[in-house]
């Protein structure tokens, strides 16, 4: 299969810096990752994301799925499931082991749904 890489520029812009808050993220009251370094990726008009390095992530509660999807711009995305409180969250959280080098800051980093858990930026 041949994939259509696409480099970030002025048509679909992609900025990573990294966030000077800490950032925690829970499901159902369970802390599921807690950081003061998370990346923040701004993609073109998309919301901002916050990516999570794996080290600051509660890997215990995560589940690694068979979905995957592609981002010309990124890469290829692998998924998590998040057991936490009783409840199963399937593919709740994404990460892209070998982004491509226009994103690299982003691979060992958890990206989480927002409509699935609570992220906040504490003091």
């Amino acid at each position: 299969m041949t994939r259509t890489v696409k480099i970030p520029g002025p048509d679909h812009p992609i900025t990573i810096s990294p966030n000077p808050k800490k950032v925690r993220v829970s499901a159902g009251g369970v802390v599921i990752a807690e950081t003061t370094h998370a990346l923040t990726l701004q993609e073109a008009a998309y919301p901002a994301v916050q990516y999570i390095p794996r080290a600051d992530a509660r890997m215990d509660l995560l589940t690694k799925t068979a979905r995957t999807t592609y981002c010309p711009y990124k890469g290829d995305a692998g998924y998590f499931t998040i057991e936490a409180d009783g409840k199963t969250l399937d593919n709740a959280i994404w990460t892209y082991e070998q982004p491509y080098d226009s994103v690299k800051e982003i691979a060992g980093h958890l990206a989480f749904y927002t409509d699935r858990v609570s992220i906040e930026e504490v003091s």
